[in-house]
């Protein structure tokens, strides 16, 4: 799943040990989230934005809904 976390995380000066605290999880986990090697669960989702005040939606691109425009 695409995500633009690692360009948030750093606009927000965080390191992913940071990150890692924050959400309760290993800088490894960040890691792979981070760099599309893993899809985070739905809770982890929700965290992340909720770090960011973001809706999961503009973190995570969501490969099912429709492309718009030409």
């Amino acid at each position: 799943m695409k995500t633009n976390l690692k360009e948030l995380r750093s606009a927000a000066g965080l390191t992913q040990a940071d990150l890692a605290v924050k959400l309760g999880v290993s800088r490894q986990a960040v890691i792979a989230v981070e760099s599309d090697k893993h899809d985070p669960s739905l809770d982890l989702a929700y965290k992340i934005a909720g770090v960011f005040d973001l809706p999961v939606e503009d973190i995570f691109d969501n490969p099912y809904r429709p492309k718009t425009g030409a």
